[in-house]
């Protein structure tokens, strides 16, 4: 046996020993907390106005309402950006008083998309005949069904700041008095 085969082998199992594999890092260890990248804006309106302002933008985009209270909304868009996917992003807007007053309140908004791809799942038949046995018929039918495929927060940027200006803007055309829900 050659000597030169363990001296070989140990130094091999040291090198792999010596490589790891990357670890993979939890996704709230990369949360960074940061406070320039905000969910919120701080507005001259009152918990009403400011929600109802919410409300409206919402609607002007598109949006359907799901829930409507004085101080929380969420709403839904969907989206269909190719023949076979599907996306729709859920809007939440939770409106908080801000002093003693009740004039200012701020807006905390966040937005989920949930994207889908289409499943297709063939069909086929059995047809059972008792001097034969079974016999399975391939049918060119097929049911599509869709699949949850991804699911993220949108993270703050330009998206939250156009719907803040938007929510800006209708405040300035709102009534004083906002409806009540």
């Amino acid at each position: 046996m050659n000597r030169r085969a363990p001296l070989a082998l140990a130094g091999a199992l040291f090198l792999a020993a010596c490589v790891t594999p990357p670890k993979i890092v939890a996704v709230y260890q990369t949360e960074g907390f940061e406070a320039n990248e905000t969910f919120s804006r701080l507005f001259d309106a009152s918990v009403d106005a400011t929600c109802e302002a919410a409300r409206r933008a919402l609607l002007s985009q598109g949006y359907q309402l799901s829930t409507v209270k004085n101080d929380f909304i969420s709403a839904n868009k969907h989206f269909q950006p190719e023949g076979e996917t599907h996306a729709q992003i859920v809007f939440n807007v939770v409106c908080v008083a801000e002093g003693t007053h009740g004039k200012v309140a701020t807006a905390y908004v966040n937005a989920i998309q949930d994207s889908y791809a289409l499943k297709k799942n063939p069909n086929s038949a059995n047809l059972g005949v008792s001097a034969l046995g079974s016999l399975s018929i391939p049918l060119s039918a097929t049911a599509d069904s869709l699949v949850k495929v991804a699911s993220e927060t949108i993270p703050a940027g330009p998206f939250y700041d156009r719907f803040f200006v938007l929510m800006q803007r209708q405040l300035a055309q709102a009534p004083d008095d906002p409806p009540e829900r």
